[in-house]
């Protein structure tokens, strides 16, 4: 049997929809499946052993109809028993249609539903702390009457000499276990996703005056800028504690970089999930226009935190969706200042480290 899962996008939804190749080899350990993703997000998924192969989907098949074409008559040689698209958007509607799999699974969306011989319809409320991202991929493999009973959390798989060549790099820049190791996830991947400045330089102040951590900021070079305005912002003695130029220079030495930390602190994003799946606690800041519940993976209020703006001033979200709260995020975030969850925040370093 060949199955195909497809996950396109970012990140965090490329690590969080290997659950569904976990739960796939449970079912049918004999298949062969393999995992399409945007070439991107492969370091995420390296070495993950519960599919066979990586097909990447490369930026020049979306940009130019004549390699998209030659991709889908790809995939269409492969002949897949079984297709599940867990990213339903057009790219995936059409090459679910041309794979011509004779069972293909997705979610629930009126113009592409006939594409598909199953239909899986989007719990909106969790049953588990597994958060609905996760619990909602499992409706894909397992019958409603399993997901409680086989919740699976995602997974990153690194080499042993990824883990030692990244602990030989911090402790070539001065950085030992002698103190606590902290990322700080300073930016979200825009605006609308990231806590005001000024407020990031009070939560990183507050870690390092309760901890005297090392700490580490997570950017991208694009961001390096507005991640100095940060490290600007903090005082003093905090500056001496932060390790600015101290980074991977790939996705992969980032994560090699994340195993070795104690925590990952910071705004809502991919870092996080990765955190998550290396098991490393961690204190999620929620951006306002963010479902807290579709990502708030294995919260358990003391290894896994997050807060949002709704759990203090719930009634500026009474009465709209998540389209308006997008429109009004910039707005809406300065309400989230840090004294409403320092004490949560103070609370989660005590416990874990």
């Amino acid at each position: 049997m060949k199955i195909l899962v497809i996950q396109q996008k970012m990140i965090g939804d490329v690590l969080t929809s290997t659950v569904i190749c976990e739960a796939l080899r449970k079912e049918y350990p004999d298949a062969t499946i393999d995992y399409l993703i945007n070439s991107n997000t492969k370091p995420v998924v390296t070495e993950n052993p519960f599919f066979d192969s990586i097909i990447e989907f490369k930026n020049i098949n979306k940009e130019n109809k004549v390699a998209f074409y030659r991709f889908l008559k790809q995939i269409r040689r492969s002949k897949y028993d079984l297709v599940i698209d867990a990213y339903g958007k057009l790219e995936s509607n059409l090459i679910t249609l041309f794979s011509g799999a004779p069972k293909r699974i997705s979610f629930y969306k009126w113009y592409s539903q006939f594409l598909y011989n199953q239909i899986i319809h989007r719990a909106q409320e969790p049953i588990t702390n597994a958060s609905i991202a996760i619990e909602n991929r499992l409706r894909l493999v397992f019958p409603e009457n399993r997901i409680t009973s086989e919740i699976i959390k995602p997974k990153i798989f690194l080499t042993e000499e990824e883990k030692d060549k990244a602990k030989e790099f911090l402790q070539s820049n001065g950085i030992t276990s002698q103190k606590p190791l902290i990322m700080i996830s300073v930016l979200g991947s825009e605006m609308i996703k990231t806590l005001p400045f000024e407020y990031m330089a009070k939560v990183i102040d507050e870690v390092v005056t309760t901890t005297g951590a090392n700490i580490l900021f997570n950017y991208i070079p694009s961001q390096e800028k507005d991640a100095r305005t940060i490290y600007n912002l903090t005082n003093y003695k905090t500056q001496k504690h932060i390790h600015f130029d101290v980074f991977a220079k790939s996705l992969r030495g980032f994560i090699a970089i994340l195993y070795h930390c104690d925590a990952l602190i910071g705004n809502e994003g991919g870092a996080v999930n990765m955190a998550k799946a290396l098991e490393i606690p961690s204190f999620t800041i929620f951006s306002p226009w963010i479902i807290k519940n579709n990502w708030n993976m294995f919260e358990d209020g003391e290894r896994q935190v997050s807060v949002h703006l709704s759990d203090y001033s719930p009634s500026f979200f009474k009465n709209k969706n998540s389209k308006e709260l997008k429109k009004e995020s910039l707005t809406l975030y300065p309400n989230l200042k840090p004294e409403l969850f320092i004490d949560t925040l103070r609370e989660f370093l005590h416990k874990n480290l």
